[in-house]
């Protein structure tokens, strides 16, 4: 029954063009217009690092964002707002498994989206990768949980898909181009760095992008520590204020 469930889903889930637009399309396309500004060759000025290998990482991140901040939870709003949520609860499928498979749906688009990324990035621009797989691993993972955690808040808190939408959107694009996950922080003024480090995004571009270049995964404890708050905040709030109709 989840299997079916989630087939379904899936299906519905490729019907959204914003979301696939912006988890397979957008970061390509910022990857090669920033690729054909700076090339990837390595520089003394960003650490003998190609600029390409320096944003690939933040680029991942920008897809963890409109997965888990726009397309999961305006999902579990409209399903709410429509009553599909209620009329489940008559059924063998319990509503749980609804956020489950939207979970998982949303997983396999951030997949496929950095899976495309990084193949044109490397056919384009011949990127390097300097950390260790599974550090890299764990630190994108804990990205992934923190994001949709708080998409999560956002499908709870929210009592339709409209009022949804607009939260959604007011999170979702200041943490897109004031994180670094879209532009590089070192280009911006001292005062968006200052905006930036309220923005929960931004400690996940900074944990993935040290690890991704070589750096230990205890280096970032601020940002671990952050991101985990977040996560447990966040799975707290979803859980007090979530309503099922």
């Amino acid at each position: 029954m989840f299997r079916t469930l989630t087939i379904f889903e899936f299906k519905l889930h490729l019907r959204n063009f914003f979301t696939l637009f912006f988890a397979l399309g957008f970061p390509v396309m910022m990857l090669l217009l920033f690729g054909a500004m700076y090339g990837n060759e390595p520089s003394s000025l960003t650490g003998d690092k190609g600029t390409v290998d320096l944003m690939l990482p933040a680029y991942t991140c920008m897809i963890v964002a409109v997965t888990g901040l726009m397309s999961l939870p305006l999902a579990i709003a409209n399903y709410r707002e429509q009553k599909i949520l209620k009329r489940f609860m008559a059924t063998p499928i319990q509503p749980l498994q609804i956020l489950v498979s939207q979970v998982v749906v949303n997983s396999v688009t951030t997949a496929a989206g950095i899976a495309f990324l990084l193949i044109v990035a490397q056919l384009v621009y011949r990127v390097q990768f300097f950390g260790n797989v599974l550090t890299t691993l764990m630190a994108f993972l804990l990205v992934v949980i923190s994001i949709f955690s708080l998409g999560l808040v956002i499908a709870g808190v929210t009592p339709n898909a409209r009022a949804a939408t607009s939260l959604a959107f007011i999170i979702y694009f200041p943490m897109l181009f004031l994180s670094g996950a879209s532009i590089p922080l070192y280009i911006m003024p001292k005062g968006m760095v200052v905006v930036s480090n309220f923005l929960p995004l931004t400690y996940g571009v900074r944990l993935l992008s040290g690890v991704w270049l070589g750096g230990h995964l205890l280096d970032y404890g601020l940002e671990l520590a952050v991101l985990v708050g977040i996560t447990l905040l966040c799975v707290g709030l979803s859980t007090r204020f979530f309503k099922w109709e």
